[in-house]
């Protein structure tokens, strides 16, 4: 089967930044427009979607490497790695249905096109003067003046709650994997 890839775009920041709460705006408007948009939040700890005695946990913590749950209204695939390495972004994105954007929350490292949320209150550094596959910031701050004009012409800049442009340079600057 010969499935056309998705185009990618991803969202960089500190924890606190308000990506998710971005990319939820961005997602609202995207799918409103008939994107078809799936996406991938990239977690460094571990975590669970299902809950402790609940039969998927269960059958999940007796040793079943996958456990997919179905209903009428949603399915869900577990897959426990039980000692093998963590899936690539490339990876991670092949498990998708179809779809015509893939939105990445995480893997900052990844070279693909991004848009970096920063909050000055956080008090951590701006990723984009030291990350060239950042596009784009949305932010609500004055930048420091430690970074003022590095690559800054360059740069799209957005407000925290500019969904529909996000969505727009998104469109536009995703790409194919």
């Amino acid at each position: 089967m010969n499935q056309k890839k998705p185009r990618v775009f991803g969202f960089a920041g500190w924890s606190g930044s308000g990506k998710t709460t971005l990319i939820e705006k961005v997602i609202t408007y995207l799918a409103g427009s008939g994107v078809r948009v799936s996406l991938i939040k990239h977690a460094h700890h571990a975590f669970d979607i299902d809950q402790p005695g609940k039969d998927s946990y269960r059958h999940r913590m007796a040793g079943a490497s996958e456990v997919l749950i179905s209903s009428g209204n949603r399915w869900a695939l577990m897959h426990e790695l039980r000692g093998e390495p963590e899936l690539s972004l490339a990876e991670a994105i092949a498990q998708f249905s179809a779809c015509d954007l893939v939105l990445v929350e995480g893997y900052k490292r990844e070279p693909i096109p991004k848009l970096e949320v920063w909050r000055a209150e956080l008090g951590k550094p701006l990723l984009f003067p030291t990350d060239s596959s950042i596009l784009g910031l949305a932010t609500d701050d004055s930048l420091p003046s430690a970074v003022s004009g590095v690559r800054e012409p360059r740069l799209d800049r957005f407000g925290l709650e500019d969904a529909q442009s996000i969505a727009a340079f998104v469109l536009h600057h995703s790409r194919a994997t």
